[in-house]
């Protein structure tokens, strides 16, 4: 067994994390990090993750994790990842970061975005970590930024349609819809459940901060810079991820060039899941699961193709894309780990 540690576990892709690690066949937790619930047992804080033996969280300590670990994923806020990263490559161990710290590779466009950077000669080494695309660079790499929850829902869904030219990169609109627990764990009072339930209403209307993430992976698809009208929104659910995104139609593109584009693109991809016609794409049957569902259809009076992806944004948004992550870069099957069929209903 593979020891790798958490940085960060009193969050939702923390415990998430800790549950996907406790049914994997070749790693092993050795240690996970949390200054509010230090010193207190795993199982005892989140009694859904009963069984993990005697397991206690400790101090977050770089140099400590990476001691007795040859992985550890940041599961902690944008600021503090950017923070521990060299410690934790300096220590010797390997690094996927759920954070935005190193995501975006211009300096300027994150510091616009969230904050200085502290660690800005990271920046050039991380390697994005959505293996569909970056598969061959994953491996070799120390650290991985593991993409965004709504950017990986949209980029799975056009980017292979840009890289084709099967749609213009002009004019693309996003509209995408998260579970409540995109937004975190912390206390607020929008996300109390009398705000939350029955509710339905869009934010950060004025510019989402994944919006530049999405543009830099655009643009490398496409070849030239990409521009992305994006508005999440907020469902009244726990988890999952719908992305409604309206696009031009290139060279006469139609429903079934899109389809026969996934196809090419994802032909023995364990995880991305184009349906056949007929069908669209629903949170409910890829809850809890790596996947993302494709489906696609085109507006017969506009002339607009629609493109929709579902995910759960704690696996395929987060966690489970961080375990893909690692076990490409500890040489381990890239599945293990991530079989589990939808949670249903």
């Amino acid at each position: 067994m593979i020891p790798v540690a958490i940085m960060g576990g009193s969050g939702y892709t923390g415990v998430e994390l800790m549950r996907l690690i406790a049914g994997h066949p070749g790693l092993e937790l050795s240690a996970v990090s949390s200054a509010r619930f230090k010193d207190q047992a795993v199982d005892t804080v989140f009694g859904a993750l009963e069984g993990m033996g005697d397991l206690s969280f400790v101090d977050h300590d770089p140099a400590a994790l990476a001691d007795g670990a040859e992985l550890v994923f940041l599961a902690v806020p944008h600021k503090a990842a950017m923070a521990a990263a060299p410690g934790l490559l300096e220590a010797g161990a390997k690094v996927v970061d759920l954070s935005a710290d190193f995501r975006l590779r211009d300096q300027a466009v994150y510091e616009q975005w969230y904050a200085p950077h502290t660690a800005p000669q990271l920046l050039s080494e991380a390697v994005y970590g959505l293996p569909e695309f970056y598969r061959d660079l994953i491996p070799p790499a120390r650290l991985v930024a593991n993409p965004g929850c709504y950017v990986t829902s949209v980029l799975v869904a056009l980017a292979p349609l840009l890289r084709a030219g099967l749609v213009e990169p002009e004019g693309l609109i996003a509209d995408s819809a998260s579970g409540v627990s995109g937004a975190g764990r912390s206390a607020k009072l929008n996300l109390i459940h009398g705000e939350v339930h029955e509710n339905f209403k869009a934010y950060a209307v004025d510019g989402h901060r994944h919006t530049p993430e999405m543009e830099q992976e655009l643009s490398v698809a496409a070849g030239q810079e990409v521009r992305l009208t994006f508005t999440p929104h907020l469902l009244p659910m726990d988890r999952g991820i719908l992305s409604t995104i309206y696009a031009k139609p290139a060279g006469g593109a139609d429903a079934d060039a899109v389809r026969e584009c996934w196809r090419q693109a994802y032909d023995g991809e364990p995880f991305i899941r184009p349906l056949p016609p007929g069908r669209l794409p629903a949170c409910k049957e890829v809850r809890g699961t790596n996947r993302v569902q494709l489906g696609v259809a085109v507006d017969p009076r506009s002339g607009l193709i629609k493109l929709f992806s579902a995910l759960d944004n704690l696996t395929k948004g987060a966690s489970g894309q961080a375990m893909q992550n690692a076990n490409l870069m500890l040489g381990l099957a890239e599945t293990a780990g991530l079989t589990e069929l939808a949670l249903t209903p």
